[in-house]
């Protein structure tokens, strides 16, 4: 018996999420592909800075702790309006945690222990990272001229920059013995 094929609803399939824009397919990829490894970093950096956030300890806990989550939830509210900007280019958006970590550029931390300094030092350099990888996004938004794109991202990076001025400066007061 030969099976029939059943024709696709067209709200089924991929052709589906294409939004309408302005701008080149090869273009609105070419975006959509930086800004969503920006997406998988800030959740992997939010994760990581929750992480440290529950697991800081030391003279200095609750202005570390208070810090890293008033961070954590500023590198949060990033990633909506990042991955519903590549919606608005008409490219599909991250699916899932294996995707995070196939496109994530911020290394785990899984450590038992990490010192105050530690914790600070490395959230320091993610966020030194995280701005680098943002001014590179950024420069393919105006090479594609999507400035609707870059505008968001340098809201983004002037937050980013923000963060790792206040890391640097919390970390001048740790000592790398710990505390």
């Amino acid at each position: 018996m030969q099976k029939t094929k059943t024709p696709m609803n067209p709200d089924t399939e991929r052709s589906a999420l294409n939004t309408p824009t302005d701008l080149e397919k090869q273009s609105t990829m070419k975006i959509a592909a930086e800004v969503n490894k920006l997406v998988a970093d800030a959740l992997a950096l939010y994760l990581k800075t929750k992480n440290f956030h529950w697991h800081m300890s030391g003279p200095h806990f609750r202005d570390y702790h208070l810090l890293l989550d008033e961070q954590a939830t500023q590198i949060y509210a990033t990633v909506d309006p990042l991955a519903e900007r590549v919606r608005k280019l008409g490219q599909p958006t991250l699916r899932s945690i294996g995707h995070i970590a196939k496109l994530s550029r911020v290394k785990d931390n899984n450590e038992e222990f990490v010192s105050p300094y530690e914790m600070l030092s490395e959230l320091l350099e993610d966020n030194k990272s995280m701005a680098e990888s943002m001014r590179s996004a950024h420069k393919v938004c105006d090479d594609n001229e999507d400035i609707a794109t870059a505008s968001l991202l340098e809201t983004f990076l002037d937050e980013t920059e923000k963060r790792t001025w206040f890391l640097f400066e919390a970390a001048r007061g740790a000592g790398p013995g710990g505390h």
